[in-house]
């Protein structure tokens, strides 16, 4: 039975399976060992992040096209606009993509930070959205009064009355000789008591890192309208959580939020226009069963009543509807491609026996190798149970110094084989038994990537990413597979879910290639990723579609080589070179030439990245 790793459940129709391998479904449909390999032919060592743009407009159009549709079929006034927050991922391979992909929408950017403000106003097509959200000092908000004074369509979102104070006294600072003062809008973030679901329903409810108390927000409209700024508070803005699975908490958020827009309306602010929901629109990630219980029409549809339904009830005008789905938008279009280096089960083979010739192998064990060479669906669970008993029965003679090493070793082996051809036999018995054993034969495979720079969401919260293999594909996985990369930490590891199982081919990294892809992996991972043990960011790509459907690669950013590394540390890399240089010109135990050969050498080794090489690059196929 072949299998398709939940691609119908995650995949969204942007991946397809033909034949072997996994293609994208775009354009001329190229298969990513294909892509991968191209990369690899060039030199690129490591894992690859691969970036498809193609993908983000299509989330953009997705998420423009669900709102367009859910307005007209509610004869919806106000309008839609969406903003990307930064902090999801501000790589230029992607921010640049994202801009020439989504300009015919007007697509805006949220900045939490002074850095990402920069970005946001230097990347921002004048006309487009900005919102400033997050704690803000003096000079962040002069930094939005030079926005807008340059044109920019900007909004500052108010997270506490102090903010507010400044903003005030920044609008006075900048605005005291101008013959037009230009003050950017104000929004106002509200602390809802509806909350989320989830690892991150904590962005909602009372006790939420941001937003304004009813009362806090009663008293900031007073000082907008004592100061006549009331005429710039034009937004108000909510937000209850990443990685919305249920409808139901952002229906009640809905409400909430409306009303809190129509009193505000009713109390006098006339130019109050927008509601932001903020994010939380989810994303896919399970390959074995939906975790989200809502699709994008059904949110556009929810949003989109609710707002005009309240609207109607306290007879207000609808306002625009802005959205911050960050996620949603980046997170489809990265996929991480990674070389196996290793398989540490593989000496559990018939070929590693060492049986001694026949009447000298301890009973028990010859029992063992009987039992193996027997076994078939009508007694596999009966000779398991069997297997079982014999090995602790050996163990226990081991222990006494009754059987040798070999002994031991060769119970080791038999036992692992007999597990591994019942779970074969006895695949379609869905048992807690042998969901058990599978935990037991699991293969451990060792994988040229870092989870704490390139998942670690994965290791920091338990998000599961869909991993797959990129060929094989028209052949049965057998192996239950546990995932370690290369870092120097027991926490490197994506152990095997027996309720969740993660199957791989039984392979021989000797003779052949094997790549594993983990995808969905655009949002949050790359900003989030840390160095550990110096593993740095991967060598990104991206691929480009041109008309025909023939695709390129452009954008090629490889991974730092190890003196980059030590370099963005502040290390005085002159001290380094030096200090390596001297010891090999001390050295007693190198010729003259020995010396330039091992100089050599380590200077063509400082020039490479942190990643380990695969078998095939060692012996020069890479």
């Amino acid at each position: 039975m072949k299998n398709d790793y939940g691609l119908s459940i995650w995949g969204d129709g942007n991946f397809l399976i033909d034949g072997e391998t996994v293609n994208v479904n775009h354009g001329l449909s190229p298969s990513l060992l294909e892509i991968t390999r191209h990369i690899r032919e060039q030199g690129y060592k490591g894992p690859l992040l691969l970036r498809f743009p193609h993908l983000i407009r299509k989330q953009i159009d997705t998420l423009f096209g669900a709102f367009e549709r859910a307005r007209r079929e509610f004869k919806y006034s106000g309008k839609f606009h969406a903003v990307f927050p930064l902090k999801v991922n501000q790589y230029p391979n992607f921010v640049e993509s994202l801009i020439e992909v989504s300009g015919r929408r007007r697509y805006g950017l949220e900045a939490g930070s002074k850095a990402e403000l920069i970005i946001a106003m230097a990347k921002t097509p004048l006309g487009a959205p900005i919102t400033v959200n997050g704690f803000k000092d003096k000079e962040m908000i002069a930094l939005a009064f030079i926005a807008a004074k340059s044109g920019h369509n900007i909004t500052l979102t108010i997270e506490g009355i102090n903010e507010l104070e400044t903003i005030i006294e920044v609008h006075r600072e900048c605005n005291r000789d101008a013959s037009a003062p230009i003050t950017p809008k104000i929004g106002m973030r509200i602390r809802l008591h509806s909350t989320g679901v989830g690892i991150w329903a904590k962005s909602g409810g009372y006790s939420s890192k941001f937003g304004l108390t009813s009362t806090e927000l009663l008293e900031a409209y007073e000082m907008l309208r004592q100061e006549d700024l009331i005429g710039s508070l034009a937004m108000i803005h909510f937000h209850i959580g990443s990685q919305m699975s249920e409808i139901g908490p952002l229906k009640k958020a809905l409400r909430e939020a409306g009303n809190i827009y129509a009193e505000l309306k009713r109390r006098g602010a006339e130019n109050l226009h927008a509601i932001n929901i903020g994010g939380g629109l989810a994303v896919e990630y399970s390959q074995h069963q939906p975790s989200r219980n809502y699709s994008i029409k059904e949110f556009a549809n929810d949003v989109v009543f609710a707002m005009q339904e309240i609207a109607r009830q306290k007879g207000v005008e609808e306002p625009d509807i802005f959205t911050e789905s960050g996620r949603f938008i980046a997170a489809p279009h990265a996929v991480l491609v990674a070389p196996v280096l290793e398989l540490f089960s593989q000496e559990y083979h018939e070929r590693s026996l060492r049986l001694k010739p026949e009447g000298q192998n301890p009973p028990l064990v010859q029992e063992l190798y009987d039992l193996y060479r027997s076994l078939k669906r009508t007694n596999a669970r009966e000779y398991l149970h069997d297997a079982l008993d014999h090995m602790e029965s050996l163990l226990t003679l081991f222990d006494l110094g009754y059987i040798d090493l070999e002994d031991r070793s060769n119970t080791e082996i038999l036992v692992n084989l007999i597990v591994k051809k019942t779970v074969t036999l006895l695949e379609r018995e869905n048992s807690d038994e042998l969901k058990r054993l599978q935990n037991r034969i699991q293969e451990k495979y060792l994988v040229n990537f870092s989870i704490f720079q390139s998942l670690p969401d994965f290791w920091g919260l338990g998000q599961h990413f869909p991993i797959m293999p990129l060929h094989r594909l028209d052949q049965r996985p057998s192996r239950p597979a546990s995932i370690w990369d290369i870092t120097c930490d027991s926490d490197g590891e994506i152990p095997f879910d027996p309720d969740a199982p993660l199957l791989l081919h039984d392979i021989d990294v000797e003779e052949e290639e094997y790549f594993l892809g983990i995808f969905l992996t655009g949002a949050y991972q790359e900003v989030l990723g840390m160095r550990h043990n110096l593993f740095t960011h991967p060598t990104e790509a991206v691929i480009e579609f041109d008309e025909e459907g023939e695709w390129s690669v452009t954008g090629i950013i490889e991974a730092q080589n190890l003196m980059d590394i030590l370099e963005d540390l502040d290390y005085d890399l002159g001290q380094i070179d030096k200090s390596l240089k001297t010891q090999i010109e001390d050295s007693e135990h190198l010729n003259e030439t020995e010396k330039q050969a091992v100089l050599g050498k380590l200077y063509l080794y400082l020039s490479e990245n942190s990643y380990l090489k695969t078998i095939q690059s060692r012996l020069g196929g890479e």
